[in-house]
Formats: structure tokens, sequence, C-alpha cells
């Protein structure tokens, strides 16, 4: 793999500079920021399939508020090394609590004792989660965005059905996290017909607010004819990988081209990006979500709840907020006892800060003042 220091600098706005950071976690982690230095510090952590770079329209507008943003590539993505991602490996380093860990590691690496507030989108929704509850005493606020935090798994394993009934429906279906932690998910996208270019173009466009369809609303359980009326890009076509799934609902020429939030040129970075690493560092995530070894481990927090601040924004056309029956709920009613509003974003879909990143930077700076 080609040194990430040796590689051309991404088209970033004025104002954001790139480098990296060694941390105590082994990673020689990749990141973006902007602000000064002195001023108070907030982390923004990417999810699935994205990089620090998903981050550039909100970073600057943040720091001119008085902060001082670092966006890391987390562990798995990007242009940070320390990891290698082998499916047959130990999973253990990808782990939730690899991830906070990593978290707290470059924290220190920053010569901090405590992030202002940190800030997750999607998967880093989840480290965003799971690290203010672990250690507040480091991340003192926090934003999540697109995916909410239902708590922690219970200790008593219960049978789940959901999958099986799935294929038995008329229409057979899989949940595509289960696909994700599949040994071919990794191949499936990487040798896609049409190339990971137009591959991550029509992902992101059908998990979007351009793509129509898209009106996510409560579901009533966790049950295989619940699940079913999400969209394919969650519960899958059964005989489908993802890159067929989204090839059928490709955008236009026409409406690539007018796509003011993702720009070809800013496609290109995720292509290429993913085209250098692949998408395993990213997969083995899903397979510890999925796994019943890791979701024991996590049921010794069962019933913890995180103390410190805590606000949850998502795109109104985002099924991310709909997609596990409950959890919203929980987030708002029992598992955040300092729980400061739920807030949909109208005309965003999953990519919220990419999508409308002004209405996400004054949500951000909202809760910033009042828990000040």
């Amino acid at each position: 793999m080609t040194d990430p220091q040796a590689l051309p600098p991404l088209p970033l706005p004025d104002g954001i500079a790139a480098g990296f950071v060694e941390t105590e976690s082994g990673l020689r982690q990749h990141v973006l920021r902007a602000g000064d230095p002195d001023a108070p510090l907030l982390l923004l952590l990417h999810g699935f399939p994205e990089l620090a770079f998903s981050w550039r329209r909100v970073i600057v507008p943040l720091a001119e508020a008085g902060f001082y943003v670092v966006a890391p590539d987390l562990r798995g993505y990007g242009r940070t090394t320390g990891w290698t991602a082998d499916y047959d490996g130990d999973l253990a380093d990808w782990a939730i609590t690899s991830h906070v860990r990593d978290t707290v590691a470059l924290v220190r690496a920053l010569d901090r004792e405590s992030t202002h507030a940190t800030i997750g989108h999607d998967f880093g929704s989840h480290v965003t989660a799971m690290a203010a509850l672990l250690r507040p005493d480091v991340h003192q606020r926090a934003v999540t965005m697109s995916g909410p935090f239902g708590g922690c798994p219970a200790i008593a394993r219960r049978e789940d059905s959901v999958h099986t009934d799935m294929l038995a429906l008329d229409r057979p279906r899989k949940h595509y996290q289960w696909y994700y932690s599949t040994r071919p998910a990794n191949a499936d996208m990487m040798a896609c017909s049409q190339g990971i270019h137009a591959f991550l173009r029509g992902y992101f466009h059908m998990k979007s607010a351009d793509w129509a369809p898209n009106d996510p609303h409560v579901l009533a359980g966790w049950t295989a004819t619940e699940l079913a009326k999400m969209p394919t890009y969650y519960i899958m076509d059964a005989h489908e990988d993802m890159a067929q799934t989204v090839a059928h609902h490709m955008p236009s020429p026409e409406d690539i081209a007018s796509c003011a939030w993702m720009p070809d040129s800013d496609m290109a970075v995720f292509a290429a990006e993913y085209g250098r690493t692949g998408f395993q560092g990213g997969l083995q995530s899903y397979r510890c979500r999925t796994s019943a070894r890791f979701q024991q481990d996590l049921s010794v927090f069962h019933g913890l709840r995180v103390q410190v601040p805590m606000t949850f924004l998502a795109g109104r056309q985002d099924w991310g907020w709909a997609q596990f029956p409950g959890a919203l709920q929980a987030m708002e009613s029992t598992f955040c006892p300092d729980y400061r509003g739920t807030h949909l974003i109208d005309g965003a879909g999953h990519w919220l800060q990419q999508e409308q990143p002004e209405a996400t930077v004054r949500h951000i700076l909202s809760f910033l003042d009042a828990t000040r």
C-alpha cells in the first residue's frame, strides 16, 4: 500500500490543514484540522463509507465560531495507518471499545485532557455515544448524528429469528449489516461491474434526500414485515449484493451534474481512497456489531446511561434514525438523562453534514451554547 504521506494532497477548502498524529493506540492518524490550537477542541468522527473528508463543509465554520476542530480518518479508513483488516484475523482491534481507545489516544496526542464536544455521524455516532458512556471525563459533550444510541445489549441473550423470517418473505430480504459482515462484501464492492466511483455515486445518491423514495417513519417493531418497509440499501433483496442493489437507482447524468453537495471532484476523493484501501477496514466494525461474542462483551455495560449532555441530529429523509425500532425513543427517554433534543433537518438524507452543512453547524453551535 502506498505510504499516505506520499499521496497527493486532498482538495480541501481554504482554512483546513491536513496532517498526521502518532497516537498511543498504535495509529498514525490522518487528521484534518482548523482553528486556534488553544481553543476548545471539537472532535469529528465520520461513518461508513466515509472519511474525515466528509466533514469538509463544516470544519471551517465551526473553527470560525471559536473552536479547534479536528477530524480524523478512523481506524480502518483513508490515510490513517497502523491497522490491518484481515477477514480471518482477530477482530478485537475493531471492537467498539478499541475505537473508543483510539479517541482517547488521539485526544492525548493533541496534548488535551478532554474534548469540548465529540461529534459523530453514522458509525462515528456509535463511537461518540460509547465514548461518552465510557469516558465522560474525556468526552464531555456529545452530538450524535444519523445513528441513535439505544443503549448496550442485554446480558441475557435472546433468540432473534428476524433474519430467517426475512428470508421467508414472499420477496426474500436480508439486513445490510449482516451482509456487510460476510466474507464476499468487500470484493463485491471492489470488483463491482460499474466501478468504485459509480458504485459510491449511486450509494450516496440513494441514501440522500435527492432520492425521492426516502420518506422514513417510525417502525412498529423489529420484525421482518416491518423491516422490509425500508429501502433495499438497508433491507436488501436476498439475491443481490450492495453494488447490484444501488445499480438499479443510479442518478442521471443531469442529477450528477447538478449535485452541489457532492460534485464529481469530491466523489473522486472517496473513490480514490477506497480504491486504494478497500472497504474491509470499515466492514470489520460491522462484523463486531453482528457478532454474539462482541455484543456479549458490551453487555457488561447494559443499563449504563450517558451522563454528559447529548443531542441527536439527522436528516428528515434519512432512514438511519428509524432503522432500529425503538432506539431513538430509548435515547430520548432512558439512556441520556441530560438529553438536549432531537433535530430532524429537512432537505437532508443520510449525509447530513454534506447535504445541509449550514443547518448542521447551526444546530451544533446551538447545543454548544446551551451547554456552556
